[in-house]
Formats: structure tokens, C-alpha cells, sequence
């Protein structure tokens, strides 16, 4: 029997707003203990951003971190899966698309989130992956 997304999805994602500050989406990441956070607008996704955007895209690029916004570091072309859709497919579309965390919609509101790592727990527990992904935090 083929698994669907919404088995293995983490339910009610963070979200924040396109204005929040890079500063606090990453002291919401700390709190949450969470390493990526989606980005939307009236409840419609817009984006996501993840710790490494905000190192890659504000941080290294000398951006102030209290001034620049998440909009203008998130990741705003998404792939979206859905969450009645068989796991397999979002297996298809993280491979295809290179991500590792993948929003999971019904039609533009986020209702969930994939990543790499609970699909390692689902598929293959023991892997290397599978018992990094169901370790403790370390903060």
C-alpha cells in the first residue's frame, strides 16, 4: 500500500511574513529548532528560507540582518507537492529539483513540510541519514 506525504509531512509549518526581518526568522529557526521556515502572504506561499539562505544570500553578502527582509533572501520559485499525494512522487520532486525540504500545499496554502531527513527516517531508519534525522538537537 503506497504511502502519501501527509503520513510522513511535519503538520502546520512556521510560516512568517514577507517583511519579517532576517533577524527574527533566524531567532524563530533557533526557537523552533527548525531549519527552514515558509514565507507567506495572506496565507498564500510565497517562499521559503531556509538557515543556509540566510547565511548565503544576507549574511556573506554583508546585508544587515535587522534591515533586510526574508523576501529578499528566500528561495521564491517553489516546487510544492500536496498532501494526498503518494510519497514516491515527492521523492521524484526533490530529486528532480535538487531540495531538500519540500512545502506541501493545498492549492496555495501551506499546509505542511517534507524533508530529506523524515523521508530517510520513513524509507531506511538505519541508514546514516535515518539516525542523524532522529537524533536530539545538539543546541
Amino acid at each position: 500500500m503506497p504511502q502519501h506525504v501527509r503520513d510522513i509531512m511535519t503538520g502546520s509549518p512556521v510560516t512568517v511574513g514577507p517583511q519579517a526581518s532576517v533577524t527574527a526568522v533566524a531567532r524563530l529557526m533557533r526557537d523552533q529548532d527548525i531549519g527552514a521556515v515558509l514565507v507567506t502572504d495572506h496565507d498564500h506561499l510565497r517562499g521559503l528560507v531556509s538557515d543556509r539562505d540566510l547565511v548565503v544570500r544576507a549574511l556573506a553578502e554583508g546585508a544587515d540582518p535587522g534591515q533586510t527582509t526574508v523576501a529578499q533572501v528566500c528561495s521564491a520559485e517553489l516546487v510544492t507537492v500536496g498532501a494526498d499525494e503518494e510519497l514516491g512522487r515527492a521523492v521524484q520532486v526533490m530529486r528532480e529539483h535538487a531540495v531538500r525540504r519540500l512545502p506541501v500545499v493545498d492549492g496555495d496554502t501551506p499546509v505542511g513540510i517534507v524533508a530529506l531527513g523524515d523521508l530517510a527516517m520513513e524509507r531506511d531508519p538505519e541508514s546514516a541519514l535515518g539516525d542523524i534525522s532522529a537524533a536530539r538537537s545538539n543546541k
